[in-house]
């Protein structure tokens, strides 16, 4: 065993550097996941991956062996919305938990997964747990199957309770200070055994075409767009361009619209986990308005969920084509 030989070809620089199949793929992550190679090995695969860069065929690999490895949530009535949450507030108030219950208002089923990978951060785990949303915690019995998610309730719960290894391998971070293949296959995760639609987003343009690919190549129901600070819910201030999939089908839902707001109604400046549990409350209560570009989300979303629900059973996966309507 052990993934040298993998790093021998994903290790020869910018240049030089030769993708490996999904299967392999599949086989260099489920060793990592699995903790049989060394440290090294896997400081030497987070680096030359951060220097190559994921294709769609490798990230379709990673997914391959994070699902298999994975604890799930059962089916839930209704398709269970997944919001990865892993970067948390930086500059702005960290808006996924606003998103997470916007949607559960909607009588949908919400998981939250994810942890902490930057030490100065606020995290949306924080927020709702503020808000008098506890953490779940998966039974120590990896055999037992986790409970369905109710619709109309939010369910947030951290990496490691779902795939000890995932979380393993997202901390390295704070040793080498890079991203590493384990965060964009976060952001791709759906640990659910029934219909879910996945929320996510990228940080860097250049990252889109390659997450729209691996969404269509898994035949996911998702919607895809530019996030807030790496997370997935919409930046306040702007419009973005948002992608919709539908068992892998894709269509443009909106291009990026010109402009960025200056102010948001009663957004605040401060991002303390007090400061934005208090914010989300008086916006759920209508003392605030609803930031239009998450109502906006949130408007997408539900045109993902019920086109799964019209449809519900997966069709064959299938090239981008304008003319498919999630």
């Amino acid at each position: 065993m052990g993934i040298s030989h993998y790093i021998k070809d994903i290790g020869r620089g910018a240049r030089g550097a030769r993708a490996v199949t999904r299967a392999q793929a599949q086989d260099l992550l489920g060793q990592v996941l699995d903790g049989q190679v060394t440290d090294l090995e896997i400081g030497a695969f987070c680096i030359a991956m951060r220097i190559k860069g994921e294709s769609a065929d490798e990230m379709g690999g990673f997914l391959d062996a994070l699902h298999a490895r994975s604890r799930k949530f059962a089916a839930s009535t209704r398709p269970t919305v997944v919001l990865p949450s892993y970067n948390g507030a930086r500059r702005l108030p960290v808006l996924t938990p606003l998103l997470a219950l916007l949607l559960a208002r909607q009588d949908l089923p919400v998981l939250l997964h994810g942890m902490r990978t930057e030490a100065r951060r606020v995290l949306a785990s924080d927020v709702l747990e503020a808000l008098g949303i506890p953490a779940t915690h998966a039974p120590q019995d990896a055999s037992v199957e986790l409970p369905a998610i109710a619709p109309g309730t939010i369910t947030h719960i951290a990496t490691g309770e779902l795939q000890p290894g995932l979380a393993r391998l997202l901390a390295v971070r704070e040793v080498i200070g890079l991203r590493n293949p384990g965060h964009s296959a976060a952001k791709l995760y759906i640990p659910c055994a029934g219909p879910s639609v996945l929320v996510t987003s990228y940080t860097h343009p250049e990252y889109a075409s390659m997450l729209q690919e691996c969404l269509q190549a898994q035949g996911a129901s998702a919607l895809l767009s530019r996030g807030l600070e790496g997370e997935v819910v919409a930046d306040p201030r702007r419009s973005p361009r948002y992608d919709g999939f539908v068992h892998g089908a894709h269509r443009v839902l909106q291009e990026q619209q010109p402009g960025t707001a200056t102010e948001v109604a009663g957004l605040p400046e401060a991002i303390d986990v007090a400061t934005t549990a208090d914010y989300t409350r008086r916006v759920l209560a209508g003392e605030l308005p609803v930031p239009e570009a998450i109502a906006q989300q949130v408007a997408f979303i539900l045109q993902i969920v019920q086109a799964l629900e019209a449809a519900p059973e997966s069709t064959p996966r299938r090239p981008a084509s304008d003319g498919v309507q999630p």
